[in-house]
């Protein structure tokens, strides 16, 4: 190796991201990250760790003793949730309205589960009869949804789906990694059992680390399967009677001593992603939980509407829409990559198409977390109206703009 070699150091291009996430990250949040390490068990450290407990207690609403971060991206919530609380031959309810809940029956069925699915049109989602007569037709333990699916777009209503499965016996698990800040989430008073999410959505944060919540029902399920791994099992301890988990990695009881006053080692923690993860609770909370609703909800507003005035459709039940993303239909002739392509190298702006059966026939724009703000928005439409003039389209100069600022300037901004 020649000992003058030249690596070039990372630098990345600007990008305003208006897909389905990740987000631009909160300048906050990346400061925070450049702070100096700590031991993780130093007490200014473990004080960091009982305080994003405390902050995330607030975001999600709830009181719940369990509430701390898995590291590693907002699927290893989700996989730390489920293979804790799924044993061999357990039946698992998944409501299916786009990609994701395909995924939750997939990590559900890796832990060994019986899976069940009732299945919608993409662009539609259930209502609570039709899960509750799932629920009482397969008797599962645990029902497994997302609160907003991204590659839908579409917001699966929940206020009534934590009492049908209390009533039934059943245990309810919410993937609202796309949703958590940008749509209400009262997890107590929803009756939900266990909530996962991630930072790179509407808390403005980077993908790596994903906080998750869950009750004293999750609590007894995990517990029966307690099992310390030989070399920081403590004299005495006598394993759980149900099997042992079949990660160690997500092992729920493990973390738990982990993030309780026991202290007991597991992994080393990432210390600048919780950094992060604290800032962003922080951020949120300063600012307002119902301020970040109602920002997303203005932002969804204004976009949808400088959509429809530059003559495109919107996609799906606009009634049950996220109010974070956006799906609209690609018109006919205008090619998808062209247009995308052209967005980001000619403005440095990405949004997404979407999978499966929508993959090249919706964009996907986002209106999250630190991007979920009016100059974006019309940074966005201003950007789409010029490229899709570029790629044979001619919709009404300067309409999709002025529709969006008069959304803003009815609100008062």
């Amino acid at each position: 190796m020649p000992r003058n070699r030249v690596i070039e150091d990372v630098n990345p291009p600007p990008r305003l991201l208006m897909g389905p996430g990740p987000v631009d990250v909160d300048p906050r949040v990346s400061r925070i990250m450049s702070m100096p390490m700590l031991g993780q068990f130093d007490p200014a450290f473990t004080e960091y760790m009982n305080e994003v407990m405390a902050l995330y207690r607030e975001v999600f609403q709830t009181k719940n003793r369990w509430t701390f971060l898995v590291d590693g991206t907002a699927r290893a919530g989700i996989e730390a949730i489920m293979v804790s609380i799924i044993e061999p031959g357990d039946t698992v309810l998944v409501p299916i309205f786009g990609r994701f809940g395909h995924l939750q029956a997939e990590i559900a069925g890796r832990c060994g589960a019986k899976v069940e699915t009732i299945e919608t049109e993409w662009g539609t989602v259930f209502s609570p009869n039709q899960i509750e007569d799932a629920v009482k037709k397969t008797a599962p333990k645990l029902v497994a949804t997302c609160q907003g699916d991204t590659s839908t777009t579409m917001a699966q209503p929940l206020a009534e789906i934590g009492e049908i499965c209390r009533n039934n016996d059943t245990l309810l698990y919410v993937d609202a990694t796309a949703s958590l800040v940008g749509m209400d989430l009262p997890v107590d008073a929803w009756k939900i059992d266990a909530v996962s999410v991630g930072l790179q959505k509407c808390l403005s944060g980077p993908p790596g680390v994903a906080p998750i919540t869950f009750n004293d029902r999750i609590e007894k399920v995990v517990l029966k399967r307690k099992h310390i791994e030989k070399g920081i099992r403590p004299p005495g301890f006598k394993n759980g009677s149900g099997p042992r988990i079949a990660s160690n990695y997500f092992d729920l009881p493990m973390l738990m001593d982990y993030w309780s006053e026991a202290r007991l080692n597991h992994h080393t923690e990432a210390t600048s992603m919780l950094y992060a993860a604290h800032e962003c609770a922080r951020i949120v909370l300063q600012c307002g939980l119902q301020e970040s609703l109602d920002r997303h909800a203005l932002a969804s507003e204004a976009m949808v509407a400088g959509l429809q005035a530059m003559d495109l459709q919107i996609f799906g039940d606009v009634e049950h829409k996220m109010p974070n993303i956006t799906g609209v239909y690609i018109p006919d002739g205008v090619n998808d990559d062209c247009v995308r392509a052209d967005l980001l190298n000619d403005f440095g702006i990405e949004i997404g198409t979407s999978f499966g059966p929508l993959h090249g026939k919706i964009w996907r724009i986002g209106t999250m977390g630190y991007n979920c703000r009016k100059r974006n928005v019309l940074i966005c439409l201003t950007a789409l109206e010029a490229t899709l003039r570029q790629n044979g389209m001619t919709p009404p100069a300067g309409a999709g703009v002025e529709a969006a600022i008069a959304v803003y300037r009815t609100a008062g901004q």
